[in-house]
């Protein structure tokens, strides 16, 4: 059984209570530049929470300037990797954060990411297994982004080799996976199959189709969630897209209204189980 704090933060991480996620990631800013205007960021986040995003997902720096009221009915992850577009290695995340200074921010999760199939695939290795092991002793939920980037992939697509990141999240101690969807999006449910942990669709289609109707078809094949940031941050109306999101990942076809967490009552999370 989870520890009790770790049952808490998973909680929190699911306020509907049925398991499923809708997180939206914010990191962009350290790999791409800004998302929006310094001037509009809390405009945006209130958009997400109003619109039904079940998380958030931002570099500590950046949680520091979360009005708290924002996140009292919204999850903070607060993300431990980086690396930016300017580097000779764009593929080379590096850990520049961890789980106590995450804690002392009020997390509720942290999420590391690593490139499989990368020249610098054994420190992402390293890293993901350290921060587990200081997660574990915290009672911190740990998402590993795992993702096939690098010059040994062919296909990042394949769902077998998809399953595999699956699998390597899961051994090295993460309590969900957010990876890469398989093509064709059916095929992602060998994915799910294969995996121990819930998996978490990260982004939208690659072709650039309608994210709604995508984000259908890809919890359709069993995912426990979808984290989605560029394609809702830059969506003429955040708050539109994410509650029509927000009503595909949770089941009900119908769009969300605000969570309200003191309404929820606790659930049990079992390892490996959410």
């Amino acid at each position: 059984m989870l520890k009790t704090g770790k049952l808490l933060r998973l909680r929190r991480l699911s306020p509907a209570g049925d398991g499923r996620h809708l997180l939206v990631p914010l990191d962009h800013s350290v790999s791409d530049g800004p998302i929006v205007p310094a001037g509009q960021w809390d405009g945006l986040l209130r958009a997400l929470v109003d619109g039904g995003a079940d998380g958030i997902i931002v570099h500590k720096g950046r949680a520091r300037a979360v009005a708290p009221d924002i996140l009292k009915n919204c999850a903070l992850v607060v993300h431990l990797s980086a690396s930016t577009a300017c580097s000779a290695d764009v593929h080379a995340k590096v850990l520049v954060a961890d789980v106590e200074e995450a804690l002392r921010l009020g997390a509720d999760a942290v999420s590391v990411h690593v490139n499989i199939g990368s020249d610098t695939e054994a420190r992402q290795l390293s890293d993901l297994g350290a921060v587990a092991r200081s997660c574990d002793v915290w009672g911190m939920p740990l998402i590993a982004m795992v993702y096939p980037r690098g010059p040994r992939i062919e296909d990042p697509r394949d769902p077998a080799l998809l399953a595999h990141l699956a699998n390597v999240a899961a051994d090295l101690g993460a309590d969900m996976v957010k990876t890469s969807v398989a093509l064709p999006v059916e095929r992602m449910a060998e994915v799910v199959a294969g995996s121990p942990i819930p998996v978490l669709a990260a982004g939208g289609p690659p072709d650039g189709t309608d994210l709604v109707e995508y984000g259908t078809a890809v919890m359709a094949t069993g995912c426990r969630g979808l984290a989605v940031g560029r394609r809702i941050f830059s969506a003429p109306s955040p708050a539109s897209l994410v509650a029509r999101l927000a009503a595909v990942v949770h089941g009900d076809g119908a769009p969300h209204a605000p969570h309200d967490m003191s309404m929820t009552t606790p659930s049990t999370f079992v390892a490996g189980v959410a």
